[in-house]
């Protein structure tokens, strides 16, 4: 199998997981669901704490290059996190309730691994945004960025917090995109909250 065929089945698996959880799939469904057969899993992945990892590091990287994609195309502050914001509710669109807690519990060095690229690429990102977004005068200068980054990140593990959020009431998305504007509008100028409310308007009327 080729490099390029190996990432292929990693993208794959990916989904898998995302639709069913990764406790609840073992090596005979992911091949059964991937139509090919477990002799082809082990002749590339040891086991499934392997092919978890794997699997993990393949979706940190592709939603990395994703989110530089939005900050290389030169947008304002509000705008390029209004992009970040749209591609992180699509992906949390299709992640199974289970996912995080079940890495947490049985793939614990995976769920580091994840943790850890989360959290660095976030704080990047938030700390280029904000320098970005205060420079321009849509963000106040009146606070400490790397607190405030840092509030953020600690509040994204509360999204999959299902004795806070259930499931059955809230979605990942939903709580996610009310947490981004809870930020933006605490850190907006008054330029940048006019600006805020006018896009939030035209997202509206388009939807």
């Amino acid at each position: 199998m080729s490099e390029n065929k190996e990432q292929k089945l990693l993208e794959d698996v990916t989904k898998v997981f995302m639709q069913f959880g990764i406790k609840s799939v073992n090596m005979d469904d992911l091949a059964r669901h991937l139509a090919i057969s477990k002799k082809t899993l082990y002749q590339y992945f040891t086991d499934k704490e392997d092919l978890v990892y794997k699997a993990v590091a393949s979706h940190c990287n592709r939603e990395d290059q994703e989110i530089q994609e939005i900050c290389k195309r030169g947008l304002n502050a509000i705008d390029e996190m209004l992009e970040i914001v749209q591609f992180v509710t699509g992906l949390l669109k299709n992640i199974h309730p289970s996912v995080q807690y079940d890495m947490q519990k049985y793939h614990p060095e995976a769920y580091r691994a994840l943790r850890d690229n989360r959290d660095r690429a976030i704080f990047d990102c938030m700390m280029h945004n904000t320098k970005k977004g205060q420079k321009e005068g849509y963000y106040r200068k009146d606070f400490n960025s790397e607190v405030i980054i840092k509030l953020y990140i600690g509040r994204m593990d509360l999204i999959f917090d299902q004795s806070i959020f259930p499931f059955e009431h809230f979605t990942f998305s939903d709580v996610y995109r009310e947490m981004f504007r809870y930020h933006i509008r605490g850190i907006a100028s008054e330029k940048g909250l006019e600006y805020l409310e006018q896009k939030l308007k035209q997202k509206k009327r388009n939807t």
